[in-house]
C-alpha cells in the first residue's frame, strides 16, 4: 500500500475515493449478477437444444438402414452461409444466431429413393441445431469471461479499495486531531507561561 500523506488535502481526497468506490460498486455487483443469471439461461437453452438434438437423431434412426444406401446426399445439400447478428448482455458483445442459408442441388426425383426429401431435411435441422449450440458455446465463453473480470473488479473494492479507503481516512483523521489537540495545549501553555511573567514584578 501506498504510504499516505496526514494532511487535510489527503483526507479530502480518500473522502472523495471511498465515495467513488460505494458509487460504483452497487453497479459492479448489479452487472455480475446480470452476467450469472444470462449464464444460466445460457446454459438451460444448451440443453434444450442438446434435447432437440438427441430427438432428431433418434427419429433419425428409424432411417439408418435405407440412409446407408449410397445416394449422395452430401452432395445434394451442403451448407452456404451462417448468418450472425451481435447483440449485448451486460455490456459485452455476443454473437448472435439469425439463420442457416444451404445450397441444394437437382436430383432426380424418379431415380432417387423416396426417403431423400425426409434425410435432406433432417441434415438441414440436425446442422441448423449444431450450429445454434456452437453460437452458445461462444456466448456462454464470452459472458463466463467477462463475469471473472467483474467479479475480481467487486473484489478489489469489497476487499480492498473501500477497507484501505475507510482506514486511510480513520488514521488522518486521528492524526489531525492530535495534531489539533497538540496545538491547542501548546497554545494554552504558552498563554498561560505569558500571564505568568506578566504577573513578575519588574526590578528596579
Amino acid at each position: 500500500m501506498a504510504k499516505i500523506k496526514h494532511t487535510k488535502n489527503e483526507l479530502k481526497k480518500q473522502k472523495d475515493n471511498l465515495k467513488r468506490f460505494t458509487r460504483y460498486l452497487p453497479t459492479l455487483l448489479l452487472k455480475k449478477q446480470q452476467l450469472q443469471l444470462e449464464i444460466a439461461t445460457i446454459y438451460r437453452k444448451m440443453s434444450e437444444l442438446d434435447r432437440e438434438m438427441s430427438s432428431l437423431r433418434e427419429s433419425v434412426y428409424g432411417w439408418v438402414g435405407v440412409f446407408a444406401e449410397k445416394v449422395g446426399i452430401d452432395k445434394i445439400i451442403e451448407l452456404d452461409k451462417i448468418h450472425v447478428s451481435t447483440g449485448n448482455i451486460a455490456g459485452s458483445d455476443i454473437p448472435v444466431f439469425k439463420r442457416v442459408d444451404f445450397k441444394e442441388k437437382d436430383y432426380d426425383f424418379i431415380q432417387m429413393p423416396l426417403w431423400v426429401d425426409y434425410a435432406i431435411e433432417a441434415v438441414k435441422a440436425l446442422t441448423t441445431l449444431k450450429i445454434r449450440y456452437i453460437i452458445r458455446e461462444k456466448q456462454l465463453a464470452i459472458i463466463k469471461e467477462e463475469l471473472r473480470i467483474t467479479t475480481q473488479r467487486v473484489n478489489l473494492f469489497e476487499k480492498l479499495k473501500i477497507p484501505e479507503a475507510k482506514d486511510n481516512i480513520r488514521k488522518i483523521s486521528i492524526f489531525l486531531g492530535d495534531l489539533q489537540t497538540a496545538a491547542v495545549v501548546t497554545g494554552k501553555i504558552a498563554k498561560k507561561q505569558l500571564g505568568e511573567k506578566e504577573r513578575i514584578p519588574a526590578y528596579q
